[in-house]
């Protein structure tokens, strides 16, 4: 239960985080257009768009955290989380999701989001790895304390 927790939470709170800076830096450089989200209403539930996403990054967050931690040792650390984020997250994003929701594969692959859309991801998975670290310290010490 504390996978879950842990991982639900550092997503979330690294989509806010980590992923909008990420996306900051990248339309800062001119590599993106404003692909920071904001406030206007999802269907079908008229969640906020930035709610929506990180829940959905909590979401990947607990499917991180039991997938890291089984990694062989070198890849059970920041790189683990990187690679996941950076790889799995933007593969599924693009073959999955986009065609679901009526997008090309890829959002047709074109430069430079086939570099930028990987990147911000890796820098969410940075970001959990950073925020998960600190939870779990944060319950081992309550928990001994």
């Amino acid at each position: 239960m504390r996978t879950i927790i842990v991982g639900f939470i550092a997503g979330f709170v690294s989509v806010l985080v980590f992923h909008q800076l990420g996306f900051w830096i990248a339309t800062e450089m001119g590599l993106a257009k404003a692909q920071i989200y904001n406030m206007k209403p999802v269907p079908p539930l008229g969640v906020p768009t930035i709610l929506s996403a990180a829940f959905w990054g909590g979401l990947w967050g607990i499917v991180g955290a039991y997938v890291v931690q089984r990694l062989p040792a070198a890849l059970d650390g920041p790189l683990g989380w990187i690679l996941f984020a950076g790889v799995v997250v933007t593969l599924v994003n693009w073959f999955v999701v986009l065609p679901i929701k009526g997008a090309p594969m890829g959002g047709g692959f074109r430069m430079p989001g086939v570099v930028v859309v990987p990147v911000v991801y890796a820098f969410w998975g940075l970001g959990m790895w950073l925020i998960s670290g600190l939870l779990r310290r944060a319950l081992r010490w309550q928990t001994t304390g």
